[in-house]
């Protein structure tokens, strides 16, 4: 067995970084999992408010800088070694995807797109990271596992055609962006999440993308005006602290325990929650369709979560024992 099958549930749990982790029950998993979700579904709703004091470039610098600060921080206070030679490819690629890419991209779309109709587009990440997980890990969820991610993939973009009247909006092509360099972020944070402690995955590469989030900084802060407001500040530490550490920290540990490909199908539900979040916290209105979609999406991952299960025990059961 290998760090890199995704099917088997792995924890996050040794300092070791040159070894495989030990297992728990796939029920931890899924319980961190969803915990990311659950702060992933409030990023978009921060992200406005933080666009009320920052520009967008400065809103993505000011948020890695606070994130890698944290980071750098916990990474001290541990004592934990660098990581080997070989898994700074991946660090790097979980830096450019999660740390970099999509809130730059998200950011630069919140502009001109509101955050609930963002929030459905995103909805096809889970898609996108279970296929890219396949591809890079050579995992291979079962038929059900594929015939139930396609039907909340489709859920999810008939309810973004009837959200935004039959026609994409500018800001999409930043999202389809952002949802390919997330995608593959999580699937290579994923990996790494096999090997070692999860937050060290984003503690890392974090760590990593400090001096392009100073440079950032520097640039951006002279030319976008600041207008500092409460909610403004408030986006600001939740994107940084809650979002980009706390949220990675236990995404990438529940990713660790249960797959890539299972785990990412717990954010079918992330767009509903968002859509919530956006109606409380923003005034955004919500459709009427919002709740058959959220029992939809709700199904779908019932489904998916019980044909990754059945095909992690499976691998288990066909596993030889080692003395």
């Amino acid at each position: 067995m290998t760090a890199e099958n995704s099917a088997t549930g792995q924890t996050a749990i040794a300092v070791d970084v040159g070894r495989p982790l030990a297992r728990r029950g796939p029920s931890n998993g899924v319980v961190l999992a969803g915990l990311g979700v659950l702060a992933f579904s409030l990023t978009f709703p921060s992200t406005v408010w933080g666009l009320e004091s920052f520009g967008p470039w400065s809103l993505v610098a000011l948020r890695s800088m606070l994130a890698a600060l944290i980071a750098g921080c916990a990474l001290l206070a541990g004592r934990v070694p660098v990581p080997e030679r070989r898994h700074w490819g991946g660090i790097a690629v979980v830096a450019g995807g999660v740390v970099v890419g999509f809130p730059l991209l998200t950011s630069l779309a919140l502009q001109t797109s509101t955050s609930s109709h963002a929030a459905v587009v995103v909805g096809l990440l889970p898609l996108t990271t279970a296929l890219l997980s396949a591809l890079r890990t050579g995992s291979r969820p079962p038929r059900a596992f594929w015939i139930a991610a396609l039907a909340g993939a489709a859920v999810v973009i008939a309810f973004t055609v009837q959200q935004s009247g039959g026609k994409l909006s500018g800001g999409d092509l930043y999202l389809f962006g952002a949802l390919l360099v997330c995608a593959a972020g999580y699937t290579e944070g994923g990996r790494l999440a096999g090997v070692m402690p999860g937050w060290q995955v984003i503690g890392w590469a974090l760590v990593l993308s400090l001096p392009l989030a100073i440079a950032g900084a520097a640039v951006a802060l002279p030319f976008e005006p600041v207008h500092l407001t409460a909610r403004g500040v408030a986006g600001l530490v939740w994107v940084a602290a809650g979002s980009t550490f706390l949220g990675l920290y236990v995404w990438y540990r529940g990713m660790a325990e249960i797959g890539v490909p299972r785990a990412s199908q717990l954010q079918l539900a992330q767009p509903l929650l968002t859509l919530v979040w956006s109606f409380l916290a923003l005034g955004e209105e919500v459709s009427t369709a919002a709740p058959v979609a959220a029992v939809a999406v709700l199904v779908c991952i019932a489904v998916t979560q019980r044909a990754g299960r059945g095909a992690a025990l499976r691998t288990r059961a066909a596993t030889p024992v080692r003395p």
